[in-house]
């Protein structure tokens, strides 16, 4: 990992600090939303948008051994998850109106959480190329849980570019550190480029090729 001054190292921590807990509460409005949508109550959409808001957060920091998890010991990421989850609650009929409501603060929940995962594997030491894949694992989590509850199949396993955009910001911040770019700089690009890419596949229906179902025998 790049050395910093001491100044920019404080810097880049609160800056990820910061993409962390946004990236919480983007997340977390995504899994109410979807709670919304299969009309559970309060409880279950506060569960919903916790789970989405933390899940990627703690598969990281249980693989890099950062336990407890800063999730549940620090009290901001359940304050931040039970907001976000009572204002789509209360705010739902405009927020469900919007168009791909849903799509869109997952799109910004990845790249938050891709960019403050990879971040967090350097500080703790690891090699680029594992951190580029927890970076991409801490923003697909929230999203693989908040589906698996609501009993549909995860975006990562479907036909959308999804962990490639997660796996391209992350890479954009590691890659930065490596070439010892600003850090900031690196941060911020490569939130924004993974944003980019998956809003792009949405709109532009990008995808992976699928195996074709076979052809039904004719009687």
């Amino acid at each position: 990992m790049n050395t910093h001054l001491p100044n920019e190292k404080v810097l880049l921590d609160a800056l990820l600090v910061a993409f962390d807990l946004f990236g919480t509460f983007v997340f977390a409005i995504s899994g109410g939303i979807a709670g919304v949508k299969y009309r559970l109550d309060l409880f279950g959409v506060l569960v919903l948008s916790f789970a989405a808001a933390t899940s990627g957060g703690i598969m990281r920091d249980v693989l890099i051994g950062a336990v407890p998890p800063a999730s549940v010991q620090d009290w901001r990421y359940l304050g931040v998850s039970i907001l976000a989850g009572v204002v789509t609650f209360v705010w739902s009929p405009r927020l469900c109106r919007l168009q791909n409501a849903v799509l869109m603060f997952d799109a910004a929940g990845l790249a938050l959480f891709a960019v403050a995962g990879a971040g967090k594997a350097l500080a703790y030491h690891l090699a680029p190329v594992p951190a580029a894949m927890l970076g991409m694992v801490t923003g697909i989590g929230g999203g693989v849980v908040r589906d698996v509850l609501v009993s549909e199949v995860p975006a990562v396993l479907r036909r959308d570019i999804y962990a490639v955009a997660a796996l391209a910001g992350a890479s954009v911040l590691v890659g930065g550190e490596a070439l010892r770019l600003p850090s900031n700089l690196a941060a911020v690009s490569g939130a924004c480029l993974c944003f980019g890419i998956r809003i792009l596949a949405i709109r532009r229906k990008w995808s992976f090729p699928v195996v074709r179902a076979p052809e039904p025998p004719a009687d």
